[in-house]
């Protein structure tokens, strides 16, 4: 059942059910079984979401508690956070989006830096309530001290998803949602901060405060970093040096890394797709898919699996011209969702093998989220364009050899594939010409004589129903001894035609009006995508070509090329983007250079992450590196920031820096450990929503850790080095 575009998935799921709960009334005796479901994955999606979400909050509001000690500063906080939420769905709502997967994607990603702004406000009118000023005063120059760098880090973070926002193809499409739902909730995010949570700490605080000072015991401080970090900036050239190596070997360990398209979906569904000999019964079919369907129960039981078979043609988005009586498909649904399913298949295929004359292939079923994607396509697909079908068959006929040689892949199938069993009849034009044959009159008698013809109409109960005389059927032996009239004499068929016996083409495929063969085939399941097309290019090279023929990659790889390149620009689109809000902001060219610095840095800690682990570079892992690029250099503004304002004092240059350095590590390790706690719930997610999510948290978890403590060691020797030089410069 298909919808339309304009109607919500999820309501029509719902209708249908109670539709079919309705029939399955009417009919007694009948039951529906529904065996794929795309409100299900929705549902379940969005709800992991908003729990993943909802946690998230929680353990930000903890971590705040945790380091201020403070009821009252935690319950700001707690109160700005719904504030912020709804001032995002209003925004949403004229903005024309709704609730789906990736915009509650964005409020789950969002939900830590929700909190960063008002996490840096609250702290900066603690820290000055703290060390004496009114409760008014602490609120106007704890705002006045962090306001500038607050709207700078937002800023930053949202110009980073305006290439995403208007990226073409499948990351565009993909995140869209996801980059303007991440802008409303930091917009509001921002003003929250700035404007809400200076009145609440005043109208919480404001009578108790004036009579009685804040107890400067209780909240977390690190002391000792001021001293630690003047120890650090005078070996500079030390730090400096071993984070150069660090850096250069984060990026040599690049190579480890694979990628692919998209991130593959752990469940509990695959699919056998069986195909017997051209021009095989469909009855004979249909005894192979039963005898598969025995062996499946008995192996795994009635009540363990469901089997849902499909023999011949199929219609709709599984439907391919390879399809025929000979071929079917078997869906197996485990009931046991923690099953695995590479080791059901591998019990298995044994059993498959002994079925004579039967090609069986094992895919594991990520319909739901390849469906949405609209990525069913085989993972590899290798066209061969060229002039001539007969040439172009030679040199797919050969590809696929190589390819079938390649261990990781395998249901190699091709589009030049044998068809149906024909027979050709070639009329000879001289012969027939001397007899006075006309090459109409010869088809349509021998279409008559096999076929039959239509002899006129009767009306039967009613209805007009056509006459058809028909001869008794003709072997493929008798073929030859067809009669032939022409005029007054008789000829046999082999008289006046050569009759041979082929098979027709499956399919012909022109694109620009260029003929090309294309060979399919899927990966082993630990093979990453990159890796496998690599071998298949080391396996075609050696072919040689005619000229004005070519092999190419293309299908999901030539998605993933396609993908990885817009990204690579997205990213350095935004690394640009960032520099010119850091250099409209702090008027100067120099420190949002300074500042920029932290995002190689950031890109080691998400190298790291996936190697560590295992995980697949993918579009939505990139998608966390260029997103690492507005968030990550968020430390580092605060930071740089508050180093500006204390070098206008009497204090030195190194001074200004290390009471910088203390003064905002608390803020800066809140903040840090706030989003990460709120992005941990979507790397241990289950189903398929949770794999696509799940790369983009481990690049943003992995990047910020290593930022921040970047950002506390080297951001301040790097900003001391860059002085110097501008002042020696100077004199």
């Amino acid at each position: 059942v298909y919808k339309e575009m304009r109607y919500n998935t999820v309501q029509v799921v719902d209708n249908i059910t109670k539709q079919l709960t309705k029939i399955e009334q009417a009919l007694p005796g009948y039951d529906f079984d529904i065996v794929a479901n795309q409100g299900t994955f929705i549902k379940s999606s969005i709800g992991e979401v908003k729990d993943t979400a909802l946690l998230g909050i929680v353990l930000a509001i903890i971590v705040l508690f945790v380091f201020l000690r403070r009821f009252g500063t935690t319950l700001i906080v707690s109160i700005a956070i719904p504030i912020s939420l709804v001032a995002t769905f209003n925004l949403m709502y004229f903005g024309g989006l709704t609730l789906n997967i990736m915009t509650l994607g964005g409020m789950a990603l969002g939900a830590g830096m929700l909190v960063d702004n008002a996490i840096v406000v609250i702290e900066s009118i603690f820290r000055n309530h703290e060390k004496g000023d009114s409760v008014k005063e602490a609120a106007v120059n704890g705002t006045a001290q962090v306001a500038g760098a607050v709207t700078a880090s937002t800023l930053t973070t949202i110009v980073v998803f305006l290439p995403i926002v208007y990226l073409h193809g499948a990351s565009g499409e993909l995140f869209k949602d996801q980059a303007w739902t991440v802008t409303f909730s930091l917009l509001s995010s921002l003003f929250v901060a700035i404007f809400t949570i200076p009145m609440l700490y005043t109208k919480l605080f404001g009578k108790k405060a004036e009579t009685q000072p804040v107890k400067q015991k209780a909240s977390i401080e690190f002391k000792q970093y001021g001293k630690l970090l003047t120890r650090i900036l005078q070996k500079k050239g030390i730090v400096l040096a071993v984070s150069f190596l660090v850096l250069l070997g984060a990026f040599l360990l690049v190579p480890l890394l694979k990628t692919e398209f998209m991130p593959k979906s752990d469940n509990s569904t695959f699919i056998m797709q069986v195909k017997l000999p051209e021009g095989t019964m469909i009855s004979r079919t249909a005894s192979t898919v039963e005898s598969l369907e025995n062996i499946i129960y008995t192996m795994l039981g009635d009540s363990a699996c469901t089997i849902y078979s499909h023999i011949g043609k199929q219609t709709g988005n599984g439907s391919s011209v390879l399809d025929g009586d000979n071929t079917a498909s078997l869906k197996v649904i485990l009931n046991d969702k923690q099953v695995n399913i590479d080791h059901i298949i591998g019990q298995l295929t044994p059993y498959t093998e002994d079925i004579q004359g039967a090609e069986i292939a094992f895919v594991q079923d990520n319909n739901t989220l390849n469906t949405l994607l609209e990525n069913d396509g085989a993972p590899i697909v290798v066209e061969v364009k060229g002039e001539e079908l007969e040439d172009i068959a030679l040199i797919v006929d050969q590809a696929k050899g190589k390819i079938q040689s390649i261990p990781e892949l395998f249901n190699v199938a091709t589009s030049i594939e044998n068809g149906n069993p024909e027979v050709s009849i070639m009329l000879d034009r001289t012969v027939a010409g001397i007899n006075n044959l006309a090459i109409s009159s010869v088809i349509e008698q021998i279409k008559q004589q096999l076929s039959g013809r239509t002899a006129g109409a009767i009306d039967f109960q009613g209805e007009s129903r056509d006459i058809e005389i028909k001869l008794p059927d003709i072997e493929l032996s008798q073929l030859d001894n067809i009669i032939i009239k022409g005029g007054d004499k008789e000829y046999r068929l082999s008289e006046i035609a050569t009759i041979t016996h082929t098979q027709s083409p499956k399919e012909i495929i022109r694109r620009n009006q260029t003929r090309l063969g294309k060979i399919t085939a899927n990966i082993d399941e630990n093979t990453s995508l990159d890796v496998a097309a690599q071998k298949v290019s080391e396996a075609l090279k050696d072919i040689e070509l005619p000229s004005n023929y070519t092999i190419s990659i293309t299908g999901e790889e030539a998605k993933r090329k396609e993908a990885m390149d817009s990204l690579l620009f997205a990213l350095f689109l935004s690394v640009v983007l960032v520099y010119m809000v850091l250099a409209s902001q702090f008027e100067s060219f120099l420190h949002p250079f300074t500042i920029l610095l932290t995002i190689p840095l950031a890109v080691v800690g998400a190298i790291l992450a996936f190697l560590v682990t295992g995980t697949t570079v993918n579009i939505m892992g990139v998608i966390g590196v260029v997103m690492l690029v507005g968030i990550a250099v968020n430390n580092s503004i605060i930071l740089v920031d508050r180093i500006n304002q204390l070098k206008q004092t009497d204090l030195t240059l190194i001074e200004a820096i290390a009471e910088a350095g203390q003064q905002r590590i608390r803020p800066i390790f809140m903040t840090t450990i706030t989003t990460i706690l709120a992005l941990l719930p979507l790397t241990f997610g289950f189903g398929d929503g949770a794999a696509l999510r799940a790369p983009m948290a481990i690049a943003v978890i992995g990047g910020l850790i290593t930022s921040t403590l970047m950002s506390l060691l080297v951001i301040p020797c790097l900003y001391l080095t860059f002085e110097r030089l501008k002042s020696g410069r100077r004199n």
